[in-house]
């Protein structure tokens, strides 16, 4: 596995390490392209992404890193992005003030974090299945992102028909999109609801296209897929191939600006 495109920072108030260690630990897991995508910033206070007035130590950290390594390994600037209504217009705004390479999908809330609920708190509720595949399928039209991280991070624990009724719907859009959707090592090390099963049983079953994602939020889950207990285990069981998981990057900079 080649590239890694979904590490997070300190700024996001829940990763640890310093940007360097994580490139260092990239090199040592012979990564030759790592790419940065922390929480995006967004136009209010949040405990879990780093705040609009970090963006330029962020992006300047980031180009200090690239040229200092620049023979090593390839160093990308992105985020990762949360769609919303009412506040995704103004964040691009924001963001694309700074040079950036590419953003990922992660909805993490419907509508959105303020008013909304968090996705990956267990509910019964088909609801709250239905809002959160809409929105996340108005999210990957916007054509803005490179993959769909964890998309199966709602927690439904209703009945598996509807699971998967819904479930059917967000991985023909991105079938359609061609947006691949992102096995998360972090999920899987954090035992958490996603990768799951049932999702990536008919993913594979519908072909979709795939990307694996440490979503690392300490230095040492850069890793390779071997060296995460389980985890290639889980890649042949649902015949997933690792590849050289290098992705087609939708360069953002000028798209996003001419949105």
């Amino acid at each position: 596995m080649r590239a890694n495109y979904h590490t997070h920072t300190t700024r996001c108030h829940h990763a640890v390490g310093t940007e360097r260690e994580y490139v260092e630990q990239a090199i040592r897991e012979s990564f030759s392209v790592l790419g940065f995508s922390d929480h995006v910033p967004m136009p209010y206070k949040s405990n879990i992404r780093m705040d609009q007035s970090q963006i330029e130590d962020y992006v300047q950290t980031l180009l200090s890193l690239r040229e200092e390594y620049e023979d090593t390994i390839d160093i990308l600037i992105g985020y990762e992005v949360e769609y919303s209504l009412k506040y995704f217009d103004k964040m691009m705004n924001e963001i694309t003030r700074y040079p950036v390479d590419y953003l990922i999908q992660g909805q993490h809330f419907v509508p959105d974090e303020v008013h909304g609920v968090y996705e990956g708190a267990p509910t019964t509720d088909e609801k709250v299945l239905k809002d959160y595949v809409d929105f996340t399928i108005e999210g990957m039209k916007t054509g803005l992102f490179s993959y769909l991280a964890h998309p199966d991070l709602i927690n439904f624990l209703g009945d598996s028909k509807t699971y998967l009724k819904h479930m059917e719907r967000l991985i023909t859009a991105a079938n359609d999109l061609d947006l691949p959707l992102e096995v998360n090592m972090y999920g899987f090390i954090d035992k958490r609801i996603y990768p799951n099963d049932n999702f990536f049983d008919l993913a594979s079953k519908m072909e979709s296209r795939f990307v694996i994602g440490c979503d690392a939020h300490y230095p040492g889950l850069v890793v390779q897929p071997e060296n995460l207990p389980g985890f290639t285990d889980f890649l042949k069981k649902h015949h997933i191939e690792i590849g050289d998981n290098v992705v087609d990057l939708k360069r953002i900079s000028q798209s996003a600006r001419s949105c």
